[in-house]
């Protein structure tokens, strides 16, 4: 959805949604432009992967604790940064978003990916709230956290697949190296 201005029945200024028209690419060619020159594409390049292996060391710490029941402090301190991670990623990737898209969150180009990382975002939260609360037991916060870890998989799942669909588009973009056309 895009907001615009006009003018009311009365004459005076206001803000209107407007649906916005169906988006047959990933990026216009302005918004691929500004992706490729900003230093925010870089950190979420790095971060993206950092963030995975994060994921992979704790979600083997907590499958530890529920198999064994030992390791509870450290599975519960490696979701903790998790979620720390969690969260500095999708800060820096909002910042992406208002620089490439020009706004913080729910870029068509990305909505549905955004909606999905607030789920993400709630569970990885309840988390911590189960935690410092101690609203839940050891192993129903464990159990919590592989529910936000099942949702992050998902997500970061939905990025890749876009991120698959930008290079895609980007080779459509690249005119061929050499062509028969061409040299005649």
């Amino acid at each position: 959805m895009t907001w615009r201005t006009g003018p009311d029945s009365s004459g005076a200024s206001r803000a209107e949604s407007a649906p916005s028209p169906a988006r047959s690419r990933l990026y216009t060619h302005e918004e691929r432009a500004r992706r490729d020159a900003t230093v925010w594409t870089l950190v979420q390049g790095v971060l993206a992967p950092a963030q995975f292996l994060v994921f992979l060391v704790s979600l083997a710490l907590v499958a530890r604790y529920l198999v064994t029941s030992e390791g509870f402090a450290l599975a519960t301190w490696s979701v903790v940064i998790k979620t720390l991670v969690l969260y500095t990623i999708m800060i820096t990737g909002a910042i992406w978003e208002k620089v490439v898209f020009g706004r913080y969150l729910f870029a068509p180009a990305f909505f549905w990916e955004d909606v999905f990382s607030m789920l993400v975002l709630a569970l990885h939260t309840a988390y911590l709230v189960a935690v410092f609360s101690g609203l839940l037991d050891a192993q129903g916060q464990m159990f919590l956290a592989l529910a936000a870890y099942f949702a992050y998989v998902i997500n970061a799942a939905q990025f890749v697949w876009k991120l698959r669909m930008a290079r895609l588009e980007g080779t459509l973009d690249s005119p061929p190296a050499f062509s028969m056309e061409a040299a005649k």
